[in-house]
């Protein structure tokens, strides 16, 4: 079955930087696009990164743009979300989605806290 398993998020400063992976399985990987979606307490789940099945394109929204870069490698069935310059309006919890066939596949999420 499909298996979406987040690691990477914690504790950070403003102004630092994480690097979330996602490591997947049940699936042909490198056949599908995958992507980062954020959700914050109280509000909608908003995607903050899309990448391509060959990684050649990627999608940010404005509220991301220049500071996180989504990239993947398909001969480990993981992609990366690299966040720098992070702001305290980027806490949330982080989720690894897979867009399989019509049916989204999600990981359980790792939390992102920025805080002094």
């Amino acid at each position: 079955q499909v298996q979406l398993v987040e690691s990477g998020g914690g504790l950070v400063q403003p102004g630092g930087f994480l690097r979330l992976s996602c490591a997947a399985s049940g699936f042909t990987f490198s056949n599908y696009p995958m992507t980062w979606y954020r959700q914050a307490p109280g509000k909608e789940r908003e995607l903050v990164a899309r990448i391509s099945s060959n990684g050649a394109s990627t999608n940010y929204p404005d509220s991301v743009k220049g500071r996180f870069t989504i990239s993947r490698d398909n001969a480990k069935k993981t992609v990366y979300l690299q966040m720098n310059s992070l702001k305290p309006d980027d806490t949330a919890v982080y989720f690894c989605n897979a867009p399989i066939f019509g049916t989204n596949y999600w990981g359980k999420g790792t939390q992102v806290t920025v805080s002094s």
